[in-house]
């Protein structure tokens, strides 16, 4: 996306055909060096490719025999680990990362999948209101936790261990996780915001890197054109004038390879003159901002995605159990590097598996006779009723537990000829 959305291109060897002319024989190949922007599958191969890494390897499948239909069938499996191949030969020529940072990406990739095991897989950030799904361990049974949401809109946040639910068992642990996720925000700006300083210090330079790196981008594809700009002409210029047709075609090519570079050297030129120089003010603004680093952290505009990453920069993993003794959870928290610090919390109340008071329902049973929502609200609050999640009684809420318990009523009061009011009997009397 980040390529597409700056318009870089990056060079694809694929087939370019073959050559009208037999003069260059040395020129024939089917394979050749394009310039266009990446795929997906191809970003993913540049990532999973050792070959950038400086190591050479061959020998990354084998044969696996399998017994299918009464009959033996030879199929091919490529490994996974680059380390278990055949031939693995690091520092085998310059690469343009080294082995560590490869396998640290490859890490990334791992976590990244939403298709491996419960206990690897994290899965990327996204927007979802839990901003700790994915990084929460049970300290009970060593499984990850889900988020799951609930609620009307779909977004209250509910941490779950499935423990051994599904071989007829029951969950492990499980709590809400808005509080959870409020109170670990806390702690995590207790933690890093000493640091907030010099990570925005990091964020000027960044702005001015990024634009120093999309001019290397294309400064390589710039180079790559003159060369093949020299060869289009050198080939144009060997061609006797007898073969017109091929000297037709190649000044054709030799005349795209130069608009070509002409096109390159002004997107060069645009990318130098919308480089962003960061000001004085600007790099006093970016400064304040990791000063007041809880302010953005708890501002409307910071979305979660933003906050899931900042998360899994700098956190490793959470492991939380559950103190049923004093109903607390307890957290450790795994940062990159090593350190580990700790916090606790009282378990969030939780509404599943609560019932309405058997009280509760007889008065609106007894209430939706004649009154209506309004009246027994007004009833059930005036003598300190709560809902079963310890909530103040609404009209929305008795609407419900009629609905639920299929207590039949009115949304507005019924007058009843028979039942005479004060100001009726007022009347009467005057």
């Amino acid at each position: 996306m980040w390529f597409h959305c700056h318009n870089i291109e990056l060079p694809v060897t694929r087939d370019i055909g073959r050559r009208l002319s037999r003069v260059y024989d040395s020129e024939r190949g089917h394979k050749g060096i394009v310039w266009q922007l990446p795929k997906k599958s191809y970003i993913t191969q540049l990532l999973q490719y050792p070959l950038f890494a400086g190591v050479y390897v061959w020998g990354r499948e084998s044969a696996k025999l399998d017994y299918i239909n009464g009959r033996v069938v030879k199929r091919r499996v490529k490994t996974q680990d680059v380390m278990k191949s055949r031939v693995f030969i690091e520092g085998n020529h310059e690469g343009y990362i080294d082995l560590a940072t490869y396998i640290e990406n490859q890490a990334k990739i791992r976590s990244n999948s939403l298709h491996l095991p419960d206990n690897e897989g994290v899965g990327v950030a996204r927007e979802g209101c839990g901003i700790l799904g994915g990084i929460l361990r049970c300290g009970r049974c060593g499984r990850k936790l889900h988020v799951t949401y609930y609620g009307k809109s779909g977004t209250a946040a509910r941490y779950i261990c499935r423990g051994d639910y599904e071989s007829g068992g029951k969950y492990c642990l499980a709590f809400g996780g808005s509080t959870v996720d409020k109170m670990f925000g806390r702690e995590l700006l207790r933690i890093i915001s000493p640091y907030g300083m010099k990570a925005s210090i990091e964020a000027a330079k960044m702005v001015s890197l990024e634009d120093e790196e999309k001019s290397k981008a294309v400064k390589e594809k710039i180079k790559q054109l003159e060369y093949e700009c020299t060869r289009a002409f050198e080939q144009y210029n060997e061609v006797g004038p007898r073969n017109r047709l091929v000297a037709a075609e190649l000044e054709k090519r030799w005349n795209k390879k130069l608009e070509e570079l002409e096109k390159t050297r002004e997107d060069l030129n645009e990318i130098k003159n919308e480089k962003h120089t960061l000001k004085e003010k600007d790099r006093g603004k970016i400064i304040s901002l990791g000063e007041r680093f809880s302010e953005v952290w708890e501002s409307e505009y910071c979305p979660n995605s933003l906050k899931n990453k900042i998360i899994r920069t700098v956190i490793n993993e959470v492991i939380v159990n559950h103190e049923e003794d004093s109903d607390t959870l307890k957290f450790i928290i795994h940062w990159k590097g090593g350190c580990h610090t700790e916090f606790e919390m009282p378990r969030p109340p939780s509404g599943i598996g609560q019932k309405t008071q058997e009280e509760d329902l007889e008065i609106i049973r007894k209430m939706a006779t004649r009154y209506g929502d309004a009246d027994i609200v007004r009833v059930l609050n005036k003598l300190g009723r709560r809902t079963a999640t310890d909530k103040r009684w609404n009209e929305l809420r008795v609407r419900k537990i009629r609905g639920k318990y299929r207590i039949p009523g009115h949304i507005l009061t019924i007058n009843d000829p028979e039942i005479l009011t004060l100001c009726c009997m007022l009347h009467y009397v005057v």
